[in-house]
């Protein structure tokens, strides 16, 4: 046994065991490419980052104001664990007018991100054993959410040519007693598709079966969307609105990604097991993001001018992308309604070889290829269930979005199909 420094104790080994539903985690694949893209760049490498989920511009004048106005007048104090009592009041006013829902300040908890929304309602509502069902494609964090949870993620698979959206069919076969969680995100991230009210009123008359079924809804890119697609809250269709937990935030819509405030409105009894989870957790959210958040509400409906010039210039980056994209042989293209992703399939070019780069087995070895040959960082499709695609964010400048697309289609005259056999 060795000895210690001084030679007269031995050294015992430290247990570096780690728990295991930490240990079985994927560590994500959006950030881990964004990273890395970003050290590329500070590496000097002009590299092209359309992999972020985040919007390129700045957080409107208005909220940035109210989040400076409240560090200079000292509101820089703990707030209750759940959010002020003035954003809890506002977000329930949004909900009304908005999304025709009726909440009290009570059934509203104020978190650090949308996301922590997401995961204290997993861990809240899910036991060991349960299953979470997940359409695919899906964003990243669901399923790992779910394991975190102890509860297994049950995906379901969507096509191309449906939209990616989720056929009632497919639910109807894979919901058992052991289902306890249906997670929709609506517009999606990474497809960018928008449940109709028509479809989701299915997929309603096929939870209403199940008195243990709940559903998370991820409405936090609901104002990114594009005529005349329409955005629908699950709450609000009938029979629902006690069995669902709404969530939403400010990340998107109003640009405060890194002000990191989401929210999470439910029945009272969900709300308090949320509530438990955050007090021993994080507590409340920034005091000055609270205040900043409010100042997005008070902007007007669906965030008024300020959010309405953003989704203006989205509309005309998708535009653009869909025609370039388009002129490309061999890709499949899904028109997305909402948000501010591409998910295109390029499966069609899996086996092609490039010269001084290997095959082209899967959408990562593309993406990697891409961002060799093309110096474009973009994610994979298999992050987020589906390996036939890639996720393209147009949160960039058209004059980035233009570079980006010359790159890329000068990168696949490379590409050299496989030589059947």
């Amino acid at each position: 046994m060795a000895s210690s420094q001084n030679g007269t104790e031995p050294i015992v080994p430290v247990d570096d065991s780690i728990n295991p539903r930490v240990k079985s985690l994927k560590p994500s694949k959006t950030m881990a490419i964004t990273d890395h893209a970003t050290a590329l760049v500070q590496a000097g490498v002009p590299v092209i980052r359309l992999a972020a989920g985040e919007p390129d511009f700045d957080t409107p004048a208005a909220i940035s104001e109210a989040g400076i106005n409240a560090i200079r007048e000292g509101h820089t104090r703990y707030t209750p664990n759940t959010g002020t009592i003035e954003l809890r009041k506002a977000i329930c006013h949004k909900l009304k007018e908005e999304n025709g829902l009726d909440y009290t300040p009570d059934q509203i908890i104020v978190s650090n991100g949308a996301k922590q929304c997401i995961m204290q309602a997993v861990l809240a509502v899910c036991s060991p054993g349960d299953e979470v069902l997940i359409p695919a494609p899906f964003w990243v964090s669901y399923p790992e959410m779910a394991r975190l949870a102890d509860a297994e993620p049950v995906i379901l698979p969507t096509d191309i040519s449906d939209n990616f959206l989720l056929n009632p069919e497919l639910l109807a076969s894979k919901i058992n007693e052991k289902s306890r969680l249906l997670i929709l995100c609506s517009p999606s991230n990474p497809t960018g598709s928008v449940y109709p009210k028509e479809l989701l009123e299915q997929i309603a008359d096929m939870v209403r079966k199940y008195p243990r079924l709940l559903v998370l809804s991820d409405e936090i890119y609901e104002h990114i969307i594009y005529s005349p697609a329409k955005h629908t809250s699950f709450a609000s269709l009938p029979g629902m609105y006690d069995r669902t937990l709404t969530v939403n935030g400010f990340s998107k819509a109003f640009a405060m990604t890194g002000w990191r405030l989401g929210y999470l409105a439910c029945p009272k009894h969900f709300l308090s097991a949320c509530a438990k989870i955050q007090s021993q957790n994080t507590s409340g959210a920034s005091s000055i993001s609270q205040k900043a958040g409010l100042a997005g509400l008070n902007l007007g409906y669906a965030g008024g001018e300020a959010v309405a010039t953003m989704v203006k210039a989205f509309r005309e980056r998708r535009d653009f992308l869909l025609k370039s994209f388009r002129e490309l042989p061999g890709v499949k293209i899904s028109e997305p309604q909402g948000a501010f992703y591409l998910f295109i399939d390029f499966s069609a070019h899996y086996g092609s070889e490039v010269e001084g780069f290997g095959t082209i087995k899967d959408s990562e070895s593309l993406c990697r290829f891409f961002l060799d040959k093309a110096q474009v960082a973009l994610v994979p499709g298999d992050a987020f269930g589906d390996d036939k695609c890639v996720r393209i964010s147009y949160a960039a400048s058209l004059t980035t979005l233009e570079a980006a697309v010359n790159n890329i289609k000068e990168a696949m005259t490379f590409l050299k199909p496989p030589v059947a056999v």
